[in-house]
């Protein structure tokens, strides 16, 4: 198969993410002696325009895992805004821990339906956006020599393949079923739905990095302490924020977050289709 180019496309708010998908894009680019081209659609300003491929891009497509599904508030603009042409992708989600569930088999077929063909999947491990214990440190040296063996493999599929294969078989529910159910430590639903993250206005100078950070636009760039759309809990505000100002207080979103950090210790490995 002739590939001229490969993409690295993702949504990233805290990096690790984008730390895998430019790790794979560009190692296979390597690996086939192409271009790697880098398109990250994590702050509104990059999802407002279309976006076509052709038949000899390759793109390697990377998402967080938000309650084991792809977050529902960009899944519009991965449905919409992008045409395949009949170029070859990989979808690759990045879970902290618990589980990736349907989001690795629901990327993929949003892909297919967009007009890729998807010829490999990986499920990869990282720091939990909502802790500092859950996954630590991860994706670790480990996390990223698999890194380097699923591109490899990648490549060299590619270089074996002559016609468009069947889309992988991907784990997961085909369809997707419900998204994942967050438990506190009573084992009860935990409802934070309307949480948001509070400011510290004693560490914070408004030096604006939340601002410009947030992937909702949803942070008062005049008054930072003041969310005025949807937050989705990214937590790209409180890991971005050098002051430590960020913070969340809701009792249901502090009672899952210990309930993953007490349940989800056990270390999770990569898991890689291809």
């Amino acid at each position: 198969m002739n590939i001229n180019k490969v993409w690295a496309i993702y949504f990233s708010p805290v990096g690790n993410t984008e730390k895998i998908i430019c790790a794979i894009a560009d190692s296979i680019g390597e690996i086939l002696d192409v271009k790697v081209k880098k398109l990250d659609y994590t702050l509104p300003v990059a999802r407002e325009d279309k976006k076509s491929f052709s038949k000899s891009d390759l793109v390697i497509w990377g998402t967080p895992v938000y309650a084991g599904r792809i977050p529902n508030k960009l899944l519009p603009h991965v449905q919409n805004n992008f045409t395949g042409n009949d170029a070859l992708a990989v979808p690759v989600v990045v879970f902290g821990n618990r589980s990736f569930d349907d989001a690795l088999v629901e990327l993929q077929n949003v892909l297919e339906n967009d007009g890729f063909h998807t010829i490999g999947g990986a499920g990869f491990v990282a720091q939990h956006a909502f802790s500092d214990i859950l996954s630590v440190g991860r994706p670790d040296k480990s996390d990223m020599d698999k890194v380097q063996e699923f591109s490899e493999r990648i490549s060299e599929k590619i270089k074996g393949m002559e016609d468009i294969p069947q889309p992988i078989y991907l784990k997961g529910n085909h369809p997707p079923k419900e998204y994942y159910t967050p438990k506190g430590l009573d084992g009860k639903p935990a409802v934070f739905l309307k949480a948001k993250p509070k400011t510290n206005l004693e560490k914070c100078n408004n030096c604006g990095i939340c601002v410009s950070n947030c992937p909702m636009g949803s942070i008062n760039k005049e008054n930072p302490s003041e969310i005025t759309g949807v937050c989705i809990k990214c937590h790209a505000c409180i890991k971005k924020c050098g002051q430590k100002a960020k913070f969340f207080d809701d009792e249901a979103f502090i009672s899952h977050k210990l309930m993953l950090e007490r349940d989800f210790i056990p270390r999770k490995e990569p898991e890689l289709f291809i």
